[in-house]
């Protein structure tokens, strides 16, 4: 690999936090918590997934459709002042109300002059028990796009998207330099066996789309037990290499901030050329749901 003595730092922060039942409190532990990280040198400073509200969709319940915002909103103008006086670039994930009977699981990125820099709107909807989001969700139309800001380009995407290898490619081909993930994923209370080996396969997958890609990956998750869920928290963020240069723990809300070299990418992707090797003229399947093997 090249040696690249010029460094292209950004400062990148994660609040990981635990949700109560208030949305005032949590907005105010968000602001908190970018504010920390800000004070921490953070340029591009990212929250979990609904940090708005404990993750209402374990259950089916139609009064959950009165926490939903349209963008601009509340909470975007709360948090745009947020961003022009600190000088940052936010990331806040919200229930999106898009119009009368249309609901978005949406990402709004905030440049950090406080305009809306861009959206994103969640593509890949779970519905799995204690996941039911297919109920309040509709799938995503923003495509897996490239958002441009003062401290760089980066691609968002939300929790469930982050075990598709298309989304983070798709991303990273627009030009993304770095992959957010906000999150919010646990455990069943009843599953407890199996809680750490799902946790490590979280990590590995989204430690892949780095590798595979050569960018940063950044995963912002919540802590703390919701009903029956317990969300495991460890936020972390993973360079090209897929090595973790900071990590959360599993049950504590924090503040947490690592520099990522974006020359990285350059330098990483010449001595790992994946995406020049690529065949995409055999790719066409892809685009299939399943491939009959027993197909002529």
């Amino acid at each position: 690999m090249s040696s690249n003595t010029h460094k292209e730092i950004v400062r990148i922060g994660l609040v990981q936090m635990r949700c109560e039942k208030d949305t005032a409190t949590n907005m105010k532990a968000a602001e908190q918590g970018i504010r920390k990280a800000a004070a921490q040198g953070a340029q591009i400073i990212c929250l979990q997934e609904l940090f708005r509200t404990p993750y209402f969709c374990q259950t089916e319940d139609h009064a959950h459709f009165n926490q939903a915002e349209e963008i601009p909103g509340p909470s975007t103008q709360v948090m745009s002042k947020v961003a022009s006086e600190l000088g940052v670039v936010l990331i806040i994930p919200l229930f999106e109300k898009r119009s009368t009977g249309i609901y978005h699981n949406t990402a709004v990125v905030l440049d950090a002059d406080g305009s809306i820099a861009g959206r994103y709107r969640k593509m890949h909807i779970p519905d799995d028990p204690g996941f039911y989001e297919k109920f309040y969700f509709t799938p995503g139309d923003t495509g897996f796009q490239t958002i441009s800001t003062r401290f760089g380009k980066i691609g968002v995407l939300i929790c469930w998207d982050q075990w598709f290898p298309e989304a983070a490619r798709l991303t990273a081909l627009s030009g993304a330099q770095i992959l957010f993930y906000p999150t919010a994923i646990g455990y069943q209370a009843f599953d407890e066996s199996v809680a750490e080996k799902q946790a490590q396969a979280w990590q590995t997958i989204q430690k892949a789309h780095s590798i595979a890609n050569g960018v940063f990956t950044v995963v912002v998750n919540r802590v703390g037990q919701e009903d029956q869920l317990n969300f495991w928290g460890k936020s972390f963020v993973s360079d090209p290499f897929g090595e973790v240069l900071v990590e959360g723990s599993s049950d504590k809300p924090e503040v947490l901030t690592t520099d990522c070299d974006l020359n990285l990418i350059e330098e990483t992707r010449q001595g790992w050329p994946f995406l020049r090797d690529r065949r995409v003229d055999s790719y066409d399947n892809l685009t299939r749901l399943f491939i009959d093997p027993n197909e002529s």
